[in-house]
């Protein structure tokens, strides 16, 4: 006989796959990822419009790089140490309208940043930002686990490349409109959390009739009734090459990210507007690269998908910064399109590592992105004062090379047919 979901206060709350089809069957499973993913546009269209402005604050606040590197730590570190423990509570007791309260927190960070005058005001709107990632991340990687019908890496594509599509919106955004209107425009970004509020409190009633429907309102888990295939000796060193895996594609992101616009300015000499289209080129390509990862992974496995994407990237890396202008283009849109399609497969590898703890595996996932980001910036920032920009994409370039840890871990597919041959 199979468990059901438990009654409130009865144990620990755990679904089985065959709960979980009940609870999708009826449920407009596109629409709902595509809304999701609609959502995470807006929520990283805001959060990519910090360090799209970072040329601005500079010059505006008399910051040096360190400053810039402090500004992203704070943001990102906001929008990581939260995301594990908001996952491993919504595992056991779900939250549909964190989405949008988690939406109205960016608000606030949005409204703040428009009008701060100071370097603490603008570490105290980056923060609301970044707290508002925070609270979305977990429970909306959990919703699109719940409505993927199965397709997990599909799902978390779909959802993540709604996410990519911001980040590389946020920069373009601000080109167009905060270089040409100064700081006090980002007050008009606020209307993009008003939307996404509204968005994800549809969202949050779909989720909340799903629960009720089933009489697990109080209390419910998206993952399965499950145990690893492997002993916990493996699970836990696979997810410390996780880990491992995750500061190579971060610390080099955050070089791209935070840094990238200044490398074309001061190698090339190019304005801030066409140094953010070129960072546009760039985030649309991990935007493109994001949503193929996923249904690959599905196809073919996310060990191979980890093992294409992060070692792939690795000669192209290599050349960029000794590239001319074009061809930095060329390399850092083929690197965007390489590298981004390992963090669908890497978090879905994680989902599958440690089964029943969808939430707390998104959360412990998408925080290491955040904070691995924040880190590498701040720490880049300060070997970019000391060294300058060329040296720290010279460092970086090296990065990609930590991939070849990816021959530690397991097979999923095997150990699990295994399991089931010895049964």
């Amino acid at each position: 006989m199979h468990n059901e979901i438990e009654a409130p206060g009865s144990g620990p709350p755990v679904c089985t796959e065959e709960t979980v089809a009940r609870l999708t069957a009826a449920a407009p499973v596109l629409s709902i990822l595509a809304t999701l993913s609609f959502a995470h546009l807006l929520n990283d269209t805001m959060q990519s419009l910090i360090p799209a402005i970072y040329p601005i604050l500079k010059n505006e606040l008399d910051l040096d790089f360190a400053h810039i590197g402090l500004i992203t730590l704070v943001n990102q570190m906001t929008a990581s140490v939260l995301q594990p423990f908001v996952g491993l509570y919504t595992d056991r007791r779900p939250l549909p309208y964190s989405l949008a309260i988690g939406m109205a927190f960016s608000l606030v960070g949005l409204a703040v940043l428009s009008f701060a005058s100071s370097l603490a005001l603008v570490l105290v709107a980056v923060a609301f930002v970044g707290l508002g990632s925070s609270v979305f991340h977990p429970e909306a990687s959990r919703v699109a686990h719940l409505s993927s019908g199965g397709r997990h890496g599909f799902a978390q594509s779909l959802f993540q490349v709604g996410g990519n599509a911001g980040s590389a919106l946020g920069p373009l955004l601000a080109a167009l409109i905060v270089v040409a209107r100064g700081q006090s425009s980002i007050m008009w970004f606020s209307l993009l959390a008003l939307l996404g509020i509204v968005v994800l409190s549809g969202v949050g009633r779909w989720y909340r009739k799903v629960l009720a429907q089933h009489r697990s309102g109080e209390r419910t888990a998206a993952g399965f009734q499950q145990t690893s295939p492997l002993s916990r000796g493996r699970v836990a060193l696979s997810l410390g090459v996780l880990i491992a895996l995750v500061f190579s594609k971060y610390f080099y992101l955050a070089s791209m990210g935070s840094y990238y616009t200044f490398f074309l300015i001061e190698k090339f000499g190019l304005s801030v507007k066409s140094a953010q289209l070129y960072l546009f080129l760039f985030l649309a390509a991990i935007a493109a690269g994001t949503f193929l990862g996923g249904p690959i992974g599905d196809r073919i496995g996310r060990k191979a998908v980890i093992w294409t994407s992060i070692l792939g990237a690795t000669p192209f890396a290599l050349a960029l910064p000794y590239a001319d202008l074009f061809w930095v283009g060329v390399l850092s849109v083929v690197i965007g399109l390489i590298l981004s399609s390992a963090f669908s497969a890497i978090l879905v590898y994680a989902q599958e590592l440690v089964p029943g703890r969808v939430g707390m595996m998104s959360g412990l996932f998408f925080g290491l992105a955040f904070g691995m980001g924040g880190i590498g910036s701040a720490v880049l920032g300060v070997l970019a004062d000391r060294s300058g920009i060329p040296f720290v994409f010279q460092v970086c370039s090296y990065l990609p090379l930590i991939g070849f840890l990816t021959a530690l871990l397991p097979n999923l597919e095997r150990a699990a047919e295994g399991r089931q041959k010895r049964a």
